[in-house]
């Protein structure tokens, strides 16, 4: 394996951290790795639907604002490509 070096909001380490106990995963870097070939695996999925998820999952987390279930963003048709984000 290869060593890369990311650079992240404290608080999103610290979503990321609980999320990765939370699910049972045996390691930050296990999760990542998870992460990263889900977004390979179904790179149709448009970069607006990511942002989405991650800001409702911090919603959730933190219990601020109206929150949307995963599942039911990922069902939403693509309205957008990436576009280079």
């Amino acid at each position: 394996m290869t060593t890369i070096t990311l650079k992240v909001p404290q608080a999103f380490l610290d979503d990321l951290d609980a999320t990765w106990r939370a699910e049972d995963f045996p390691s930050r870097s296990e999760f990542v790795r998870w992460a990263l070939r889900d977004a390979i695996t179904h790179p149709s999925f448009s970069r607006k639907a990511w942002k989405e998820i991650a800001v409702s999952e911090h919603q959730l987390a933190t219990g601020e604002g109206d929150t949307d279930d995963g599942d039911e963003i990922r069902s939403r048709p693509n309205e957008e490509t990436d576009g280079g984000e």
